[in-house]
């Protein structure tokens, strides 16, 4: 009748002294035996039922968060491509040589992307400050310069801002992008995990229940007579009773989820910011050229004047700039293709529709099992269903939803006063990605909040609160804003020790020291002797 039972439901006599343990003491088609295996066949069929009823969130789950993961870590590739083709056209040679500085960025952007301990702050941050060194020896070949003397160029970047404002807006516009999408496709992996380990929790009384409802009819000889409607529903609402709590939480993380997607195909568009990053690098390195001799003057007078290279003449401007090719960018129609053969406008939409119908799932969850013909009789069959004992009517109600409201529950005893260990773990993990996914909603990473305060290089660089993504918030603070902490309550870090497959950068009191930059000036042509007398384009 159910399952894959193999017992011989037609019995050849009646058993009166069988002594049943689940069943109705009276005449039975089962021996003890028959009821215990019965029992185990009832539990295969529960988790069978739970686990059809929660297939679309799995699948869901799944699904989505492959499609994301391949997505966005396909635009980070295609962003690094577009970057370097690029570059290699607008400066050539010199960009291949000093292309490290570009490829450990993207590097450390999939590290953070992937789940690493990477401050995506202190990446830019980095990022600048390798970036500032190269050029700074760059536009100034004719002096030579020690690796002290360009970590104080470093140090200081934030005041000189030889780049602009350009690496506060990159980051802001990196930092909104890849937190939300690091957020929704790590929070998709969490709602997959726990659907799995929600829809495996069982106790002993909940199968005395179900092998109640499901098999005892059989061994009255009534193998074809379902349970009532209201009797599954008291059972399953028994059984789940755990899984019931998980709704409010649960709700919860369906809302931040489907409010960081919305976040991803707007101001947080992930799209938008890989494909921006070429063009605001390129932005950069063209505003320290155009200023180069204001940001020169200004660091030989802070940190000292550098000696002259020997045996270098100067080039006149005319000489140096000759064969220099302007900047470009594409234009829309070279733009690479979309990743994964997609966009995120149809990958949010899609997961959008999906997420709908997730809210109150797991309360719904007895509902819906009982509503398949398969495990209860309909509402039509009231008088002519299993009640627990015989056929016809199901006098008692049918219980509320959770742990506390089975107290009163006829079919399941359920220790309200012990919640599933395993339940409650689950529920910390829904706040926890909840409350990841409010922040990310704002821009904020939970993780990096404390060393993301105050870092970067190239001036302005400090949380924001993105209010203008919030209508209606105006200047007041956004929700879920981490409250501001004293000064004093905030102790100064420790210095950091970063090693990467290569060269060892140590961050010590805001400065960073490269010990790779070697100032090797037959690296570089005669041709930027004098680059810092022109404003025309530093690398070829």
């Amino acid at each position: 009748r159910r399952g894959n039972c193999n017992i011989d439901l037609f019995c050849a006599c009646v058993l009166e002294s069988e002594h049943l343990r689940l069943c109705p003491q009276d005449y039975t088609c089962c021996s003890s035996q028959m009821e215990e295996t019965l029992s185990l066949q009832s539990e295969r069929d529960f988790l069978k039922a739970v686990e059809d009823s929660s297939q679309f969130l799995l699948t869901t789950f799944t699904q989505r968060h492959r499609r994301f993961d391949e997505f966005f870590r396909e635009l980070i590739d295609l962003s690094e491509k577009s970057m370097n083709q690029m570059f290699t056209k607008t400066y050539g040679r010199l960009f291949t040589q000093n292309s490290h500085v570009f490829q450990e960025l993207f590097v450390e952007l999939r590290r953070y992307y992937s789940g690493g301990s990477v401050s995506l702050s202190e990446v830019l941050s980095d990022f600048w400050s390798r970036l500032v060194e190269r050029l700074f020896s760059l536009v100034n070949p004719q002096y030579q310069f020690s690796d002290d003397y360009l970590e104080c160029v470093s140090k200081h970047a934030e005041q000189l801002q030889p780049f602009g404002d350009v690496p506060r807006k990159l980051r802001v516009q990196m930092s909104r992008a890849f937190v939300a999408a690091r957020a929704l496709s790590q929070a998709l992996s969490t709602g997959r995990d726990i659907v799995n380990k929600a829809t495996k929790v069982t106790d002993s009384q909940c199968v005395r229940g179900l092998m109640r409802q499901w098999y005892c009819p059989l061994c009255r000889g009534l193998p074809s007579l379902q349970p009532c409607h209201s009797l599954c529903l008291n059972v399953m609402k028994g059984c789940l009773a755990n899984q019931a709590d998980l709704d409010t939480e649960w709700n919860n993380f369906i809302d931040a989820l489907y409010q960081v997607s919305e976040k991803l195909e707007g101001p947080f568009n992930i799209e938008l910011a890989a494909d921006s990053v070429s063009v605001k690098v390129s932005e950069a390195i063209m505003h320290m050229q155009e200023n180069s001799v204001s940001i020169s003057t200004k660091v030989f007078q802070g940190c000292g004047n550098p000696r002259p290279t020997q045996g270098r003449s100067r080039r006149s401007p005319k000489e140096a700039g000759g064969n220099k090719r302007p900047f470009r960018t594409y234009s829309p129609e070279e733009k690479p293709t979309t990743a994964a053969g997609t966009n995120l406008d149809r990958l949010v939409t899609e997961l959008k529709e999906r997420l709908r119908p997730m809210r109150g799932f797991w309360v719904s969850l007895p509902q819906t099992i009982c509503n398949d013909e398969k495990a209860a009789a309909d509402l039509v069959n009231e008088d002519r269903c299993w009640n627990g004992q015989t056929r016809g009517r199901y006098l008692p109600d049918v219980t509320g939803d959770g742990l506390v409201s089975q107290i009163n529950n006829p079919e399941v005893e359920v220790d309200i006063a012990r919640p599933d260990v395993r339940i409650r773990q689950l529920i910390m993990e829904l706040r926890v990605a909840t409350n990841k996914l409010r922040h990310a909603q704002i821009g904020q990473d939970m993780d990096f909040m404390d060393s993301e305060e105050g870092s970067g290089s190239g001036g302005g660089d400090h949380i924001e609160s993105y209010n203008d993504d919030w209508p209606g918030h105006g200047s007041h603070s956004p929700p879920y804003s981490k409250p501001a902490r004293h000064p004093a309550a905030s102790p100064a870090k420790p210095p950091r020790v970063k090693e990467r497959n290569g060269p060892k950068w140590n961050r010590n009191n805001g400065r960073v020291k490269s010990a790779s930059i070697q100032h090797n000036f037959s690296l570089f042509p005669l041709l930027f002797l004098t680059i810092m007398a022109t404003a025309s384009p530093i690398w070829r």
